[in-house]
């Protein structure tokens, strides 16, 4: 797995520990694991948009275009066709 999206899912991680607590300490419940996965897997999926948004604001106003902003945000996080 590449690198930036090992460091993507430990920021989601602690994203959603912190919000999990949060919550069970306003709605004075636990939350289920269900529950803990959804909100996990939300704020990877945003992690990841964003710095796709960033990628391709870069691609597109600076100097870093090679080629099609696609192609960048592939070899970015290292995905292969």
């Amino acid at each position: 797995m590449n690198e930036r999206i090992k460091e993507l899912a430990q920021v989601a991680d602690r994203l959603a520990d912190d919000e999990l607590a949060h919550l069970e300490r306003v709605h004075n419940r636990l939350y289920s694991f269900t529950e803990g996965r959804e909100i996990l897997m939300e704020k990877f999926a945003e992690l990841i948009v964003r710095e796709c948004a960033k990628i391709a604001g870069e691609a597109e106003y600076g100097d870093t275009w090679e080629g099609p902003v696609e192609d960048t945000i592939k070899k970015h996080f290292g995905v292969e066709e």
